[in-house]
């Protein structure tokens, strides 16, 4: 297919941000916002909107289409001015991650069967990687799996094991599963729900932006047909890499327009807010802190940039996006705890979108792997002479 021009990609970011600022963000008091995301009839009614507005995932067009990784920074990061933008537009993880792992590996039939129907918006998914750390279970260390998938007769598998902060599989339609076999690991493309894979409780964390939650979850006798294996035998955690690096990547992007928009919110309230005979932007402390804002914002977006560059030409960026996500995510942090402070007592409430943008930013400096695994990891590059 021929490539999607710039004016194209201009075009669809506009229609990105119109969508998020005029029909979803006063979807943000909406009482279907839960602590575990938005409820799913929240879900699909922000989806029926944003597919009546030809908005509905944007970064893959109608006519198959792909945006790259530096055409998808710009709509992506429009589509996260609301926390419930990536939701409504089918841009938010898992989802975005496991359409680009699909499209890359899945055989015709499993693209047929599982991402023809995530493309649409009809269905949501989630990735069961992480375990649980009480069993000694793979956190950030995917070397330490512990599900297991063996064998059972020439066109069968069976896997048991348990899994921890599994985003969205509470309501989700299928999974991909990462567990060990004889030959290393191994991806699974499993439909849900399945008696055999049991949601022990969903966890009560910090953000709630991500629809279903965060789940423990246990994996019993679940039987698969050798068809529903994603990628290579044995190569699961080489084919993951495919996914995990423009993952993390694409939560930078979304994570930028919600900063953005809380350093929107933060400047509106300075520029209006009196205190000791002048506005409070007036009072060098709180200018300085918008500044400082302003400037790793424009930061931000340059590593994100950079690093959908090193994508786009052709390498997986394991260093790179591992380098933007600690930067971004570290930046985006201060931003979304400068606004709180600029806006004092009103940055704690949930009168405006700043508080949760803070919590959410919280947790995006942990899951997609810490700021220290990927340091961790960037230093054995510095010592090897690769970094």
């Amino acid at each position: 297919m021929n490539e999607v021009t710039t004016r194209e990609v201009t075009e669809i970011a506009e229609r990105v941000e119109a969508f998020v600022r005029d029909m979803v963000i006063p979807y943000e008091t909406d009482p279907r916002r839960t602590p575990h995301g938005p409820s799913a009839d929240l879900v699909h009614e922000l989806r029926e909107k944003a597919r009546a507005a030809s908005v509905l995932t944007p970064h893959i067009l109608p006519d198959s289409r792909h945006l790259t990784h530096r055409q998808a920074a710009l709509v992506l990061r429009k589509s996260g001015l609301s926390p419930l933008g990536p939701v409504a537009v089918n841009t938010s993880a898992p989802d975005e991650g496991n359409m680009y792992l699909l499209g890359k590996i899945g055989t015709t039939e499993q693209q047929t069967r599982f991402l023809a129907p995530l493309i649409t918006g009809t269905v949501r998914s989630a990735f069961f990687m992480t375990e649980p750390a009480e069993e000694g279970g793979a956190g950030s260390d995917p070397s330490m799996l512990r599900t297991v998938a063996k064998p059972d007769g020439p066109d069968h598998w069976i896997i048991n094991g348990r899994k921890a902060f599994v985003t969205g599989a509470a309501g989700a339609a299928f999974g991909i599963i990462v567990a060990k076999c004889d030959e290393g690991a191994s991806l699974f493309l499993v439909d849900l729900p399945d008696p055999a894979i049991r949601i022990e409780r969903v966890l009560d964390s910090i953000d709630s932006s991500m629809p279903g939650g965060h789940a423990v979850v246990r994996i019993e006798g679940l039987r698969v047909h050798a068809s529903q294996m994603l990628g290579t035998r044995g190569e699961g955690l080489k084919d993951a890499q495919v996914r995990l690096s423009p993952a993390r990547l694409s939560h930078c992007m979304r994570w930028l327009g919600a900063c953005t928009r809380a350093q929107e919110t933060a400047t509106a309230y300075a520029t209006k807010r009196y205190a000791f005979g002048k506005v409070l932007i007036d009072h060098q402390g709180v200018g300085f802190m918008l500044v400082d804002n302003a400037i790793e914002l424009k930061q931000a977006e340059l590593m994100i940039d950079w690093c959908a560059d090193v994508l786009d030409a052709g390498s997986l960026g394991t260093k790179e996006s591992s380098m933007t996500k600690v930067a971004v995510s570290e930046a985006l942090y201060r931003v979304a705890d400068r606004c709180v402070q600029v806006m004092g007592g009103t940055g704690v409430t949930r009168d405006t979108v700043v508080e949760q943008v803070f919590r959410e930013m919280r947790a995006f400096r942990i899951y997609d792997g810490p700021t220290e695994v990927h340091k961790w990891s960037l230093a054995k590059g510095i010592k090897k002479g690769t970094l």
